[in-house]
């Protein structure tokens, strides 16, 4: 028995039929009152076919005290998906469909849907005994039809890589949503890219995107960290700060997931969230972060090393304030007694000064020393500090930090 599986598994086996010999790629897609599912598995079915064979794996899934609206919908994409696998099948990918109408009501949501997706991939894998790469999307996104041959490329090419997140790019104009969230969009994705390179500014090791749709993880690592958590929203956040510290994690570039800026309720916060809330209160401007907040962020990370001795340094009187409320000191100390050396130190310290505590940190400022300023503000004044030029448009400013992502 896989120690993985027996310990941490939320269900027993799933799938019956018996995996392909070749198989290489997992995708794993939780669907919950997704009215665009077919659109979904048409995009990856549209995909170039890497040497390896791939399975999608959806879990349709809802909570034990679901509305009959979302169950309504689970219906009909469960039988329009059954329907449209029966008509497209294709040599080298295959899709199977799980049906989790009634999960606990307290661990219902996308992250146990995920999870019971990607135990089940660890499962087909460990029948091969085989270290696969399970990837994870949405049922409200797309992918580019090189999607599946440069993961395979980019595992076989980074062999010690446990995990990498993937370039994504939402749509910002077209037909199909309003100009309201196009707008919307644009500013909610540069605040993204504007937070993420902050943390590069700093010089942080976890400055990375964390975004459910648009990640992937080798199997072994993924049971060597305990696999996904329950969590009904942040789950990807969560799960790649769990990755990253191992080592060695990458980005895939080459590629891009196209994710839906579609509005939705079912989550306290996230892309649909935000949407939302950008209609509902009605503004020109979406807020972020101040830049002053990544200054002082990135003078406390370059005397990091320092802190491996005991001589007294000058920290921001900002970060200062925010340390005596995390018990620093005391934690200080037991990373010190830990270490082996400087670098070792440094290793240690980020681990526990890790991506939720400075998340934490940037809220503390912002509610204390740095009201939040506009996004375009923001993410102007930040590329003013990396030296790099700024932008007149909102769409001009995320297309820029869009390349810098890339390159």
């Amino acid at each position: 028995m896989n120690f993985y599986l027996n310990k941490y598994s939320f269900r027993e086996k799933l799938i019956t039929e018996n995996p392909s010999s070749d198989l290489g790629l997992i995708v794993v897609i939780p669907c919950c009152s997704e009215a665009n599912l077919i659109e979904t598995l048409q995009s990856l079915l549209n995909c170039q076919l890497p040497n390896c064979g791939v399975e999608v794996i959806v879990v349709i899934n809802a909570s034990e005290i679901a509305d009959k609206s979302i169950l309504d919908q689970n219906k009909i994409s469960f039988n329009e998906a059954s329907e449209w696998i029966s008509n497209n099948k294709k040599e080298g990918i295959k899709f199977y469909l799980i049906n989790e109408n009634a999960l606990p009501k307290k661990y219902a949501g996308v992250g146990l849907a995920r999870k019971i997706g990607m135990d089940e991939a660890v499962r087909r894998f460990d029948e091969l005994q085989k270290d696969g790469v399970i990837i994870c999307f949405d049922a409200d996104s797309q992918c580019e039809e090189n999607y599946l041959v440069e993961i395979e490329r980019h595992f076989k090419n980074n062999p010690k890589t446990p995990a990498c997140s993937i370039h994504f790019e939402h749509p910002i104009d077209g037909a199909e949503f309003s100009d309201e969230i196009y707008n919307g969009i644009v500013q909610y994705e540069l605040h993204l890219r504007y937070y993420k390179n902050g943390l590069d500014y700093a010089g942080l090791p976890y400055a990375f995107h964390t975004i459910g749709s648009s990640m992937a993880v080798r199997s072994s690592a993924y049971q060597k960290q305990n696999g996904m958590n329950k969590r009904k929203a942040g789950e990807d956040f969560y799960f790649l700060q769990k990755l990253i510290p191992l080592g060695g994690f990458t980005e895939i570039k080459t590629t891009k997931v196209i994710p839906s800026p579609r509005i939705s309720d079912r989550v306290p916060f996230g892309t649909g969230r935000a949407m939302q809330d950008w209609l509902l209160d009605d503004r020109d401007e979406m807020l972020s972060y101040n830049p002053k907040s990544f200054v002082d962020l990135k003078d406390f990370v370059e005397l990091v090393p320092k802190l491996y001795g005991l001589e007294e340094i000058l920290l921001p009187n900002s970060i200062n304030q925010y340390l005596d409320e995390i018990d620093f000191q005391d934690n200080l100390l037991k990373v010190r007694r830990n270490s082996t050396s400087e670098n070792h130190f440094v290793k240690l310290f980020f681990n526990w000064f890790n991506a939720f505590k400075v998340l934490k940190l940037m809220h503390y400022l912002r509610d204390n020393f740095y009201p939040d300023v506009n996004v375009f503000e923001g993410a102007n004044a930040l590329l003013e500090l990396s030296n790099k030029e700024s932008s007149v448009s909102h769409r001009g400013l995320l297309v820029k930090y869009r390349e810098i992502d890339q390159n």
